[in-house]
């Protein structure tokens, strides 16, 4: 049955991204259902900068001199088109999204003409309007998301390439009352949905020197966003849409592996906020992660959980009202004496030992998720081994046959069931505290023991020292630890008695992979 349901979505998917759903009549083959998704509600121009009045606007602050540092003066114009669409919940329920489609300008053939059309996903936020379109924050909740998206425009359209960024269902623009996280089929039909709506805007628009696609499709994305990077080029794929390459960055793309890590205490920077959000979505997309909230959440935090995220309150007030733990997502007592060991872990595997003392955080007497809840999750990943983790086969394969229904989510979304034919480079850091960089290593062997053709898929490590004269990203792993010294050394300025070693795990995901991960996308995307 779920072959033949999947089947049927993979249809419908080809249908909408080629065009065919457009002025299809209601009886035809792809329905009413094809009809609706993708399609274009309203799209318009927030910003047009030049060039010039770019660089002038990442001048005007220290972070986007920051910025124009690492990814380059502006070579294009950018003009901003906030767009919404229809698209699908976790559930299949029909709902609304935003994105933003950023067009390049100029009258350079870098920046004019047909042009390369990249997907970019974003990463995890608690904010729920978070809008990759307003990248001056006219929204002064919407720090995050105007820093992202001014990322994105400076790194990718400002050098060329026309992006198509979705906020993502339950966001800015979306009535969706959660957001259905790591998600993969889901999350990947709404990125290629806003793809179609973005289309319908840009052919709208007619837009300045005749910019256009060049039949290059590219897809992009970091930590959540890589996940759902992936997920979205299987899609494509699957669909029998060409892409070009892709490279996602710091995704648990092993979620399955990533979740069961996490269960036996490897317990990652964020990790509250993560479970929260995962868990609301899949209750909400399978019905089966508990029967009340209670089972699954501490009494202190469940009575309200279910509707706490994404929220308009900023994530410091959550956690300061109590709402939501900063760190202790379990309790400091093993949920039986034979995990005692794992209650923190002594000796966490597959992850570097700097990242213990963080382990250790994640336990305490404020904790979210229940001790007997923990408990159903480490029995059934003893009796039903992941083929990565804790033990690493040949294979890499997901645990065959899970019985808890939240290791069967987790497997369900698990990236590690396919093959891409298409280059893909897997990008992030070794040391990262927020996604561990095992997923890569993993993601990559999986693909090995597939016998995918050699030199397809590739692995970057930013924090690793180059090797040798040829190293294609010697350039952006000096960057990184020019970038990461300049974090440690600021530190200690200001009083820091550690060596900066706090300051660079707290930066070391959301800024300095990110940011070197873009150089590195940008520099892969240029060969092809």
């Amino acid at each position: 049955m779920w072959i033949a349901i999947r089947n049927a979505a993979l249809g419908l998917l080809a249908c909408c991204i080629l065009g065919a759903c457009a002025g299809a009549p209601a009886d035809s083959q792809c329905g009413e259902a094809c009809n609706a998704r993708g399609q274009l509600l309203d799209h318009r121009v927030t910003l047009k900068l030049s060039a010039a009045e770019f660089a002038k606007l990442l001048a005007s602050s220290a972070g986007g001199r920051q910025l124009a540092r690492i990814a380059g003066a502006p070579a294009c114009g950018v003009e901003i088109v906030s767009f919404r669409y229809r698209t699908i919940g976790g559930a299949a329920e029909q709902t609304q999204a935003s994105g933003a489609l950023m067009i390049p300008s100029g009258s350079s053939a870098t920046c004019s003409g047909p042009r390369p059309l990249m997907l970019y996903a974003h990463g995890t936020t608690a904010y729920r309007n978070y809008n990759l379109a307003d990248i001056t924050r006219t929204d002064p909740g919407n720090g995050d998301g105007a820093g992202e998206g001014i990322s994105v425009a400076a790194m990718y359209a400002a050098q060329g390439y026309i992006v198509v960024a979705t906020n993502y269902a339950g966001y800015a623009g979306s009535d969706l009352p959660y957001h259905p996280y790591l998600n993969a089929d889901q999350q990947s039909s709404d990125v290629i949905d806003s793809l179609r709506a973005a289309r319908a805007a840009l052919a709208d628009m007619k837009a300045e020197a005749g910019t256009r696609e060049n039949g290059k499709l590219f897809v992009t994305g970091y930590s959540q966003g890589g996940f759902v990077a992936m997920a979205t080029h299987r899609a494509l794929q699957a669909a029998g849409v060409k892409v070009t390459a892709s490279a996602p960055g710091s995704g648990p793309y092993a979620l399955a592996a990533t979740a069961d890590a996490l269960i036996e205490g490897e317990v990652n920077l964020g990790a509250t906020l993560f479970s929260t959000l995962i868990v609301t979505g899949y209750q909400h997309a399978y019905g089966n992660i508990y029967r009340q909230p209670g089972d699954f959440y501490e009494a202190a935090y469940a009575q309200a959980i279910e509707t706490l995220l994404p929220s308009l309150q900023p994530l410091d007030k959550l956690f300061k009202t109590g709402k939501l733990p900063s760190a202790h997502l379990f309790s400091s007592v093993p949920p039986a004496p034979q995990y005692a060991s794992i209650t923190p872990p002594a000796s966490p595997p597959l992850t570097p030992p700097v990242l213990k003392p963080l382990f250790a955080a994640g336990f305490g007497d404020a904790n979210l998720v229940r001790n007997a809840y923990r408990l159903t999750l480490l029995e059934d990943a003893a009796a039903n081994q992941d083929g990565a983790f804790p033990n690493p086969t040949l294979a890499m394969k997901p645990a065959a046959n899970p019985l808890h229904p939240l290791r069967q989510a987790f497997r369900r979304n698990d990236l590690r069931n396919w093959v891409p034919r298409a280059p893909v480079l897997m990008c992030g850091g070794a040391s990262d505290p927020t996604v561990f960089f095992f997923n890569a290593r993993i993601e990559q062997a999986y693909w090995q023991n597939a016998n995918v053709p050699a030199g397809l898929t590739s692995v970057l490590d930013v924090d690793a020292p180059a090797v040798g004269p040829g190293d294609p990203y010697a350039r952006v792993k000096r960057g990184f630890a020019g970038a990461k010294a300049e974090v440690a050394s600021q530190a200690v300025a200001r009083g820091a008695t550690d060596g900066g070693a706090l300051a660079v795990l707290r930066a070391y995901h959301g800024e300095l992979v990110a940011s070197f991960c873009m150089v590195a996308a940008r520099a892969f995307f240029a060969n092809f």
